[in-house]
């Protein structure tokens, strides 16, 4: 199953390059109260929907997937986390790479650890990435995005994966400087999921999956998941020795080389296998709110 969000907080399953409205399925949804929960309803009750979905769509007038604009297929993310430098020839790069260093020693990620992004920074592919310090270096790294569907709670790598109700492109847009990677990549924007959550019974083997990212049509990073020095379930069950991941959480699993800067003006185009692609526009940073 394909979801993705789209317009004024609607639901849509995708089938093929359309878009049946399914937003009618949330009304089974339980109401909440505060306080409210840590979690992502939707996420947590996906399993439980997936019949009412599949009612609607019968329904639903198809509408062309390029037509709308999307927003992340996740509302409510409880947290995300992310894994630094977990592809072998990316740590290599950030080493070699004074302006991503900064001077600073980059650990291997099982000393470095994993790090919080800020759910602010959570945004669709119709928003874009706002360039907010354009005096310095903005970089691209396309990761793939693992949507945690069930609680987890120190759960052993066996099991990890059991865990998971989607996957989704992402991507951890940083700025580079001394400061901790934390306040770098949690700029409103800077991280992108989409184009839709495609739900794990649809992926198959997710350590096997080739990622491709290029800006404004010139390939930059070329990868394949089994080449993740930590791969997903070793992720899932490093993270929930830490942190209780709740349904909803966002997983970033590390990037490959070829970080590379983009400006405004330019555009992303990711694609994963098995997941599709999303094309998505750098620009310059909005006025400051009052």
């Amino acid at each position: 199953m394909r979801l993705c969000r789209f317009g004024e907080d609607r639901l849509g399953l995708i089938r093929g390059d359309a878009v049946l409205d399914v937003t009618a399925a949330l009304k089974a949804l339980p109401s909440v109260r505060y306080p409210l929960p840590r979690h992502d309803p939707l996420i947590a009750h996906l399993s439980e929907l997936r019949p009412r979905i599949e009612a609607e769509a019968v329904r639903a007038k198809p509408v062309p997937l390029q037509d709308l604009a999307l927003q992340s297929p996740v509302a409510n993310p409880g947290k995300v986390v992310a894994a630094p430098v977990n592809y072998r020839r990316h740590l290599d790069e950030a080493r070699a790479d004074p302006e991503i260093h900064h001077q600073k020693q980059v650990a291997e990620i099982q000393q470095a650890g994993l790090f919080l992004k800020a759910t602010s920074s959570v945004v669709g592919v119709s928003e874009g990435i706002a360039v907010r310090h354009p005096d310095r270096r903005t970089d691209h790294e396309i990761e793939l995005a693992v949507i945690i569907g069930q609680q987890a709670d120190r759960v052993p790598a066996a099991r990890a994966l059991a865990h998971v109700a989607a996957y989704c492109i992402g991507l951890d847009i940083t700025v580079r400087g001394p400061e901790e990677r934390s306040l770098r990549k949690s700029i409103d924007g800077f991280t992108v999921l989409g184009p839709c959550l495609v739900t794990a019974d649809e992926i198959g083997d997710p350590g096997n999956l080739d990622l491709e990212l290029a800006v404004n049509g010139q390939t930059r990073q070329q990868a394949n998941t089994r080449d993740l020095i930590i791969p997903i379930a070793g992720l899932i069950a490093f993270a929930s020795s830490f942190y209780t991941l709740q349904p909803g959480d966002i997983l970033l699993t590390g990037t490959p080389e070829g970080v590379g800067p983009i400006r405004p003006g330019d555009v992303i185009d990711a694609r994963i296998e098995c997941i599709g692609r999303m094309k998505v526009a750098v620009r310059t940073v909005d006025p400051p709110r009052d």
